[in-house]
């Protein structure tokens, strides 16, 4: 165990929405160990967020829902081990962790649980699902409105690993035209999917009758759909974004939704979460807005919260696994 440790350490596990994480795996490893608290609700606030694990050892955090930045990592003297869901954590300032001897740990994470949830919202979007059942529910009209077929349209694709890959597969089950394109996909890389490679970005947008993104978000990736691209795509077609919110320019989007030129998005990700509760996206007719569920699994979270208590059992016999940085 780390020197500094000579008393009990104590855990906390941030933004536990739903109230899962200890019966999500078996924390009896830790049990006399390591005092170990939860917290539900998601603090914005730094001063709020430091107040309540100022006196943590370990914190374990749930994908990039709260960021521990060089600010806040300075702020929490006692630190000395992050595990986070997940092998990669764009909200973790890595080199200020390292910096001031604070451990990274990361885990497995499955990449069924979005691609899965991708198709809910495509489902959604072309049967008009949510609006459907609003109308049955509420005793409305029956039979309100006119599905897209998917069997014959064309599926355009932004990315083609792990995730994009398996979103495909499902396309073309459903006898779709899949296209796909990244800055450095290859047609023989496209070709072992079974797909199409697009000749470019704008191609692909003008061509696709659903546009689903699937990048890792970078500098370089940050607004890759933009007012251009939106303005390319077909009045008909849709945009559905289940991997970073960044990777589209928020206001163009807005524009085009508010202007129908696009029949609509599914989007679970965004820019600030929680989302707002005044901001648009909650009330725009042409949006299907989950709250950032697409690794919000079962399986998921027990191999996040089952690895976080290995992380943490490793870390104290001085043998950090799955370290990042």
């Amino acid at each position: 165990m780390n020197g500094s440790m000579v008393t009990k350490p104590r855990c906390a596990v941030l933004d536990d929405y739903q109230g899962v994480a200890l019966s999500s795996a078996d924390w009896s490893p830790l049990a006399g160990r390591v005092d170990v608290r939860v917290l539900r609700e998601h603090l914005t606030d730094r001063d709020a967020l430091v107040a309540a694990i100022e006196d943590c050892e370990i914190v374990v955090v749930m994908r990039e829902r709260t960021p521990m930045d060089a600010q806040v990592l300075k702020r929490l003297p006692r630190l000395r081990l992050i595990v986070t869901s997940g092998m990669r954590n764009a909200s973790i300032d890595l080199a200020a962790a390292a910096g001031l001897g604070i451990t990274v740990c990361g885990t497995a994470s499955s990449s069924e649980p979005p691609a899965e949830l991708t198709w809910a919202l495509i489902l959604g979007l072309a049967r008009h699902v949510r609006t459907e059942a609003q109308a049955l529910r509420e005793g409305g009209p029956w039979q309100w409105t006119v599905g897209t077929d998917l069997a014959g349209r064309t599926l355009g694709l932004v990315g083609l690993g792990k995730i994009g890959g398996r979103v495909a597969r499902v396309g073309l089950a459903f006898g779709m035209d899949v296209l796909a394109w990244s800055p450095n996909l290859t047609e023989a890389r496209a070709a072992e999917q079974g797909v199409a490679l697009a000749p470019g970005k704008r191609e692909l947008m003008e061509r696709s009758d659903i546009v689903s993104l699937h990048m890792v978000l970078s500098d370089r990736t940050r607004g890759l759909i933009g007012e251009a691209e939106l303005g390319a795509m077909r009045p008909s077609a849709y945009l559905v974004n289940t991997s970073r919110a960044d990777l589209v320019d928020g206001e163009a989007l807005l524009r085009a939704l508010r202007e129908g030129r696009i029949a609509g998005a599914g989007l679970d990700v965004f820019a600030t979460e929680p989302l707002a509760p005044e901001d648009p996206l909650r009330s725009l007719p042409n949006v299907l807005a989950l709250p950032h569920l697409g690794y919000v699994t079962e399986g998921n979270y027990g191999r996040y919260f089952g690895q976080a208590v290995e992380n943490i059992e490793a870390f104290l016999a001085g043998s950090p696994v799955r370290t990042l940085g």
